[in-house]
């Protein structure tokens, strides 16, 4: 059966990125249909796409010719899948709004078919609180997001807003396509980010995770059809599509919710929660007086891993812990999986150096009591991916 992408391509510096994703998509047996927008076009000709996608570029939403042969209406609908790249702050805007001013525009309003988009814009584009409330009024209607990634910008500076290189799109493109029902009707439950333990209105005690293992973890999960909850710490990182998100900012939240999203097949422990926390939160902040401030009385926060692993009614039947360790990090993990009670832990090194946290790579190593498993350095997405297959393996063993 043959795959169809429609690819719309707004007026963004990022749309000369689109002819190597065409090319990187038919070479995994993915055909592309362009709506080329008149600010892509500024960008990017309609005869490079046309060349790439073998087929003819369509940009006038008023062309007789085109509404006669293949309206707006039909080209939606002969596509699996469409995909905004780069989608800038304005084509979202209009999305948001259901503007139907141009071809891109009414397309994207006419079809039922699935829409990804790829976000690119300036930093502060990307921050500002209208693209956030539009980004999310998106996701709520289903709408899919590869990235942005943080980077150097056209315009010269550094941040949040640089679209997703065509390899990464047209792995996230490869993804939908796999997509399968193989844990359809198994509920999973995914911690991811920090915790933040409040030591005053202000100060509170937190790590430096970024919260993208658990998050990809949670729509790997959900590519598998999982019904799929995330209880998430403080982020920067936007909701997973089709995921039910629930955000904390304690150990102690964190462990409410979870044991509230309970009963659930699968749970999968990635957030790295704060082992103390005071033992009681200054209402006011705290003065410096030119002295030694009192020591902080610290108390132990729940341990959310070892509480779902307990033995009862309402354990999982699989539950994966993370051990982020910085020396010895295979015995610690070996260790950590008898002490909590857990299935499976998940061994990954965030030393200095290592760039686990905050970046986009992990070397881990899989640690079962069938022994250890070691997975070479791959990015957090595949290793989401890889092991959001093991758990199916697991949960739903392939018939042979």
């Amino acid at each position: 059966m043959d795959k169809r992408v429609l690819l719309i391509v707004s007026g963004g510096i990022a749309a000369v990125k689109c002819p190597e994703l065409i090319r990187t998509l038919d070479k995994s047996g993915i055909r592309t249909r362009v709506i080329l927008t008149r600010g892509g076009a500024q960008f990017v000709t309609p005869l490079a796409l046309a060349a790439l996608s073998r087929d003819r570029v369509y940009g006038d939403l008023f062309s007789l010719t085109d509404e006669n042969e293949m309206g707006h209406i039909e080209l939606s609908r002969q596509a699996d899948l469409i995909l905004v790249a780069p989608a800038t702050a304005h084509i979202l805007a209009r999305m948001a709004t259901g503007l139907a001013d141009d071809l891109a525009t009414t397309a994207l309003l006419a079809t039922d078919k699935p829409v990804m988009v790829a976000p690119s814009m300036n930093v502060r584009m990307w921050q500002h609180p209208a693209t956030q409330d539009n980004l999310k009024r998106l996701q709520e209607r289903g709408v899919m997001i590869i990235g942005p990634e943080q980077g150097d910008m056209a315009c010269g500076e550094f941040g949040m807003g640089r679209m997703s290189e065509p390899a990464t799109i047209a792995r996230a493109v490869g993804r939908f396509y796999r997509r399968s029902d193989r844990l359809k009707g198994r509920h999973a439950l995914v911690t991811s980010g920090p915790t933040h333990e409040p030591i005053d209105p202000v100060r509170y005690i937190a790590n430096r995770s970024s919260g993208k293992q658990g998050h990809a973890i949670a729509a790997a999960l959900r590519d598998l059809g999982a019904e799929t909850t995330l209880v998430s710490g403080p982020t920067h990182l936007p909701d997973p599509a089709g995921v039910t998100v629930i955000h904390v900012q304690t150990a102690t939240e964190m462990l409410d919710a979870c044991e509230s999203a309970l009963p659930a097949d699968i749970a999968v422990c990635a957030a790295a929660v704060s082992d103390w926390r005071t033992d009681s939160v200054a209402p006011a902040k705290l003065k410096k007086h030119g002295a030694a401030p009192e020591p902080l009385a610290l108390i132990e926060n729940p341990d959310i891993l070892a509480t779902l692993s307990r033995p009862g009614n309402l354990r999982p039947g699989l539950v994966i812990g993370f051990a982020a360790e910085t020396d010895n990090m295979i015995d610690h993990a070996i260790a950590k999986r008898r002490a909590k009670g857990c299935d499976w832990i998940v061994a990954n090194d965030v030393s200095a150096g290592s760039g686990t946290f905050g970046g986009e790579n992990n070397t881990v190593h899989l640690i079962s009591e069938a022994g250890v498993a070691d997975w070479p350095k791959m990015s957090k997405q595949s290793v989401a991916e890889a092991l959001a297959t093991k758990i199916a393996e697991f949960i739903a063993p392939a018939k042979v």
